[in-house]
């Protein structure tokens, strides 16, 4: 069976970012995926500095590369911040890269992320493609832009506009087809 893992780039209580991970994992399992849904705050990792390197490597790090490799697909929703990417989806792709093997090499990627804005992240998606692509990764080519948010989601948290329904479906299949565990 095709396995997922889901995470997103913003911990905040009433994220937005989690409620596109959570919308992605509700498709995903309605594809015959098994998905794993994670919270990056449950993986403590200092801000990444090379003299913590090799003593000092924090546990968490091999933890959430461990999980990385061990799925088929990889789901990151991210926040954008001043036109990038947040700080702690830096740190964490900073801390997976040293890693062996690579954690980036094995699942497939998508992206997304939920603005205010109209350009729902796109700036910070277009970071986060660039740099999983040079550390190796397979990012499908669907980019799943959110925004504005005000209208994307209806209160129970389903999405509410069509245009973004069709932006999951098409990435589903996408990550579906592309991924090792292939449905």
């Amino acid at each position: 069976m095709t396995t997922a893992l889901t995470l997103s780039g913003s911990i905040r209580t009433g994220s937005l970012n989690k409620q596109l991970q959570h919308a992605m994992d509700a498709r995903l399992r309605a594809a015959g995926v098994a998905v794993s849904t994670i919270s990056l705050a449950d993986f403590e990792m200092p801000i990444f500095n090379e003299d913590l390197e090799p003593d000092n490597v924090p546990h968490a790090a091999g933890q959430l590369a461990d999980l990385f490799r061990s799925h088929d697909i990889v789901f990151i929703a991210t926040p954008e911040y001043n036109g990038g990417l947040p700080p702690l989806i830096v740190n964490t792709i900073a801390w997976l890269s040293r890693q062996k093997p690579s954690p980036f090499r094995h699942a497939v990627f998508g992206i997304g992320g939920v603005s205010s804005g109209r350009y729902g992240t796109i700036w910070a998606q277009s970071h986060l493609r660039d740099s999983l692509s040079k550390i190796g990764a397979l990012v499908v080519p669907t980019l799943l832009g959110v925004g504005p948010a005000s209208s994307a989601f209806a209160e129970d948290g389903s999405v509410a506009e069509k245009a973004v329904d069709g932006k999951i479906d098409q990435m589903v299949k996408e990550l579906t087809h592309f991924s090792r565990g292939g449905i």
